[in-house]
């Protein structure tokens, strides 16, 4: 038997775009690195892209739980485990990425009570993609923080195939945030 107060709870750190060219990967490491560094909870990276689920596909709701599909099942494990999530996504005109959406919608309960939070990329930073998002998250019955961190990329900081020049000079800027977004879920994961 595991001790939970021994075991740190285990948060993830969703990679949400999958295009070929994004610059996501390197954002939600960034954001994974600087929340682990002072926290007592648990950072994990996952990748939308790696994980590589079809349009949903299930024939039931995804509120039954009875998945047919071993794809489902198998982000169903995956899922799971964690006590809270991080969503890292750009913004792609005023919207989230559709795999996103999809990824959320496969799954129901394993989504339910889940502290969540928002962190936006774009050349205007991401509002509009972070609040449809909350939206969402709110229909799984997530609980979404008030603090969401949106980054502005400019033309400075990206080369001419759109890639970050540095990482950590264009993100340095919000790493108090960051950490407030640490401490934030930490409270949350603590509230019965």
């Amino acid at each position: 038997m595991t001790d939970q107060a021994t075991t740190p709870q285990r948060i993830a750190v969703v990679i949400g775009s999958t295009r070929p060219t994004r610059i996501c990967p390197a954002i939600a490491e960034w954001v994974y690195h600087a929340a682990q560094a002072h926290s007592s909870l648990a950072y994990e990276l996952l990748d939308l892209a790696a994980i590589n689920l079809p349009f949903v596909d299930e024939p039931l709701k995804a509120a039954q739980g009875i998945y047919t599909h071993e794809h489902t099942r198998a982000w169903s494990e995956l899922v799971n485990p964690f006590s809270a999530f991080i969503f890292v996504f750009p913004q792609y005109n005023w919207g989230y990425p559709a795999p996103l959406k999809n990824a959320i919608d496969f799954l129901y309960n394993e989504w339910h009570e889940k502290p969540a939070t928002t962190v936006t990329y774009g050349t205007r930073g991401g509002s509009k993609a972070a609040e449809q998002l909350h939206s969402v998250l709110e229909g799984v019955h997530m609980r979404p923080l008030e603090t969401r961190l949106e980054i502005r990329i400019g033309g400075d900081d990206v080369d001419e195939d759109w890639q970050l020049i540095d990482a950590d000079v264009t993100l340095r800027p919000y790493l108090e945030e960051v950490r407030l977004l640490d401490v934030e879920l930490t409270e949350a994961l603590a509230a019965p």
